[in-house]
């Protein structure tokens, strides 16, 4: 008796596992990109867009100018030693004199308004100035050319970057397909070892065994499909615009 109950047990189980297989089936065939693989935008195109977007090349290119005003700075930097100095005071001024003609001793005092201006030309000649100057022109033009390598570097970078992507892309669709064929040929698979365990040809473990091996390949599609929808938004965020997938011909 209790043997019989075991048996009907593995039996209603067996039966919710399968109902639960074709749920599986009908979902996966909503989600299927059904074989078809898509065309992309070309790379030329994506990598333009990275690097226009880009905020760290930005920063790089402004550095450039900065760099260049330092320089274009440092080679007028002698023309603070000359400069053009002028003065001017208005006002009324008390002029006090005296005369003596041997007998008597005279003061005179005078008020006038009058206005004093004066103007010159000074030239200084700093030492260090002198001597250092070359050395500081020198520099200067070194930082810009350094800072103009580290954007093209930045640029050669991104540039490597976005290729790497797009060809692990289209690398992530092809293994999708891969999978996406597998799990179809495993639920077509499913599907006749169900009618052939319904009617009492395939025994138990057989149909434990091909259940295992739909249900890896369900996952296997689900993780490369992950990874290609990963790989894509990466893209798209980079580039800015989201890639309107076309069926290739």
């Amino acid at each position: 008796m209790k043997k019989v109950l075991k048996i009907n047990i593995l039996f209603a189980l067996l039966m919710f596992s399968i109902n639960t297989a074709e749920a599986q089936t009908l979902q996966y065939n909503d989600v299927s990109i059904n074989g078809s693989e898509f065309e992309f935008p070309p790379l030329k195109t994506v990598i333009d867009s990275v690097l226009k977007r880009n905020s760290m090349l930005k920063f790089r290119k402004d550095h450039i100018g900065v760099k260049e005003s330092v320089l274009a700075s440092e080679r007028i930097y002698w023309t603070r030693n000359m400069g053009l100095q002028a003065d001017g005071r208005y006002g009324t001024l008390n002029n006090f004199s005296s005369s003596e003609n041997g007998v008597s001793n005279t003061a005179y005092s005078t008020l006038s308004t009058q206005y004093n201006y004066s103007v010159g030309v000074y030239v200084k000649f700093p030492v260090f100035d002198a001597l250092n100057r070359k050395n500081q022109i020198k520099l200067a033009k070194f930082e810009v050319d350094e800072a103009k390598n580290m954007a093209d570097f930045q640029e050669d970078e991104i540039r490597q970057t976005v290729i790497k992507l797009y060809q692990e892309l289209i690398l992530k669709q092809k293994l999708l397909l891969i999978r996406s064929k597998s799990l179809s040929d495993g639920k077509i698979n499913m599907q006749m070892v169900e009618k052939e365990f319904r009617n009492g040809i395939v025994p138990v473990s057989e149909y434990v065994r091909i259940t295992g091996i739909t249900s890896n390949l369900e996952a296997d599609y689900e993780s490369a499909k992950s990874e290609f929808i990963i790989t894509k938004q990466l893209l798209e965020d980079m580039a800015g615009f989201v890639f309107n997938l076309t069926k290739s011909k």
